[in-house]
């Protein structure tokens, strides 16, 4: 053997590094095989409620809350040992991964204290070379956003405002203990999770993630839809010993010793625990499912054909229910849908899931990924008093705002290799977060934005504030040859976006047609969407100042793209 090289000793160091940073030598380092794993032996969890609101004097009023997050043991499969999380909840013994479903009422704020109770150490490994949240001591940053929220700035969970255990450290942009939910936006559902500048990925893997509901009785009342249950679905890997599995080196260890482009779990999780159990009656269930999965994306289907019927997406109603039998789902998207168990004729059905991984181009799965959970259907058809009204709740639809939008701007999403042709970073429109914010909008204005995506992968994209809604994708024509000149220059003008969006066009899928939070930006496309600043439901101006510090952002939804880093600055001036 020749003499350990300079560059040899230097990953070593790197590599030694990163390990020291969290508590990630287990008692047994060896992976559990989960294929060996019994599927549909745990319950499905229904995750606890705590509500945002109270009744004094028969009238509901704002409720302030306090939501801990706590290092604790959660089971996630009866023949797993107990696993290290970190939890959401109102105290150690009632926290739960996903953290408890927060519900709430249209018109009444709710004041929530998010409160950090973790070690001083994390339980994963995480990168201090991408940018990153890092305290001169000791401590995990955390900083909750509420996905699909319409609220104040300061409560948006922005990035650069984490903190440590008890406040003892802050972010540069960190402003309030509390923050406020005005609630006044639509009806619908969304969810919390952390967005720790560089830390998101290993946040949310740790468990720190829940639902949150924002419900309207006036309006949803009339429409008689059956009573909702969040499945909350995400993807882990485990060693012997329970813990969480993430590996601990890069693709490039020289140049990030341990980040990955994505990362997959073996197991498929719901509500907390591997492949679990529902038992429903022969009648009409409502789901709304989240994918609070790093980087995968699911293709939902029954094995026995049972059909989906669409009544909202992410946090907006449909004008109109659309059934399918099948429908992909991105990280960070909310599919809202009715099933109707009746038209079982068995005593059991499958939940499945066909997506690649990574998607589109990525591996198929196989017998154990491929499973999500089982329904044990019992006795006989039930009378049924839910039903799928024609119609829902109308909004201005998005293709009916364009003629007022006041700017069209180009996004231009980029993936940047090594000399090994893997991944070292990902930005949009080729600026790192930190370079000043260009996407400047007016409070109350409508934009067109077409979405370039220049990589390999499907970016399912999200715009904290606005609402964007999809008109069109349209696929490029020689991709490479556009490619390499926005590569080099980086403006879709001067080079001729005009001559390479004529391709074919790829329609938006009915259930996808309305007002969302994120949607999935299709490799080798330019994806036209409106994007809204103002509410949807009514004219009425936002009750917050929303150009205070420190604004929003917009970002690619795949955690480990958003973490090194797939996300810019997002400024409203008046």
């Amino acid at each position: 053997m020749g003499l350990i090289t300079l560059k040899s000793l230097l990953i070593i160091t790197i590599i030694s590094v990163i390990l020291a940073i969290g508590d990630t030598k287990p008692t047994d380092g060896e992976l559990v095989n989960v294929a060996k794993l019994d599927m549909f032996v745990d319950e499905l969890p229904d995750m606890p409620k705590i509500y945002g609101f109270e009744m004094k004097n028969g009238v509901h009023v704002s409720k302030s809350l306090e939501i801990g997050m706590f290092m604790k043991k959660w089971k996630f499969h009866r023949d797993l040992p107990p696993t290290p999380v970190f939890a959401y909840g109102t105290s150690k013994e009632t926290a739960t991964v996903p953290g408890p479903t927060i519900e709430t009422l249209h018109g009444v704020p709710t004041q929530v204290t998010w409160q950090n109770h973790l070690p001083q150490k994390h339980i994963l490994p995480w990168d201090p070379t991408i940018p990153t949240a890092q305290p001169k001591q000791h401590g995990v940053p955390t900083v909750a956003h509420l996905h699909g929220g319409i609220h104040e700035p300061q409560s948006d969970g922005n990035s650069k405002s984490w903190f440590t255990n008890h406040f003892n450290q802050t972010g540069p942009t960190w402003s309030t203990k509390t923050y406020l939910y005005n609630n006044n936006q639509h009806p619908g559902a969304l969810w919390y999770h952390d967005h720790a500048m560089g830390l998101t990925r290993v946040n949310l893997l740790a468990g720190l993630l829940g639902a949150y509901i924002i419900r309207d009785p006036s309006l949803e009342g009339p429409l008689r839809l059956p009573i909702d249950r969040p499945l909350i679905v995400f993807d882990r890997s485990f060693r012997a010993d329970g813990s969480i599995y993430m590996n601990g080196t890069g693709n490039n260890p020289t140049i990030h010793p341990q980040w990955q482009p994505e990362y997959f779990g073996d197991a498929i999780l719901v509500n907390g625990k591997a492949w679990p159990r529902m038992t429903v009656t022969r009648k009409k269930y409502r789901f709304r499912i989240i994918n609070a999965s790093n980087a995968r994306f699911y293709r939902f289907y029954f094995t026995n054909g049972l059909s989906f019927v669409h009544v909202a997406s992410d946090s907006a109603y449909l004008a109109r229910p659309v059934k399918v039998n099948k429908f992909l789902l991105a990280p960070s998207e909310i599919a809202d849908v009715i099933v109707d168990f009746s038209m079982v004729s068995s005593d059991s059905v499958i939940l499945a899931n066909d997506a690649e991984y990574p998607y589109p181009t990525g591996d198929p799965v196989d017998e154990v990924n491929g499973k999500v959970m089982k329904f044990v259907v019992k006795g006989g058809r039930k009378r049924d008093t839910w039903k799928v009204p024609r119609k829902l709740i109308s909004y201005p639809a998005p293709g009916d705002t364009v003629s007022v939008a006041s700017k069209t701007r180009y996004i231009a999403m980029y993936e940047y290799t090594s000399s090994t042709d893997e991944p070292t970073h990902l930005y949009l429109n080729g600026k790192s977060y930190d370079e000043p914010a260009t996407e400047i909008v007016k409070v109350g204005s409508t934009e067109v934005w077409d979405v370039i995506n220049l990589t390999e992968d499907n970016h399912p994209l999200h715009i904290h504030l606005g609402l964007l809604g999809a008109l069109e994708q349209r696929e490029l024509v020689n991709v490479e040859e556009f490619k390499a000149c926005m590569m080099k220059i980086n403006d879709a003008m001067k080079c001729h976006v005009e001559k390479y969006a004529r391709g074919k066009i790829v329609p938006v899928p009915a259930h996808e047609r309305g007002w969302k939070n994120v949607f999935k930006m299709r490799p080798g496309c330019l994806t036209r969407i409106v994007v809204r600043f103002s509410f949807i439901h009514s004219n009425e101006s936002y009750p917050f100042d929303s150009t205070a510090e420190p604004g929003y952002v917009y970002h690619c939804h795949i955690l480990d793209h958003e973490d090194n880093v797939m996300m810019r600055p997002l400024k409203i001036i008046s």
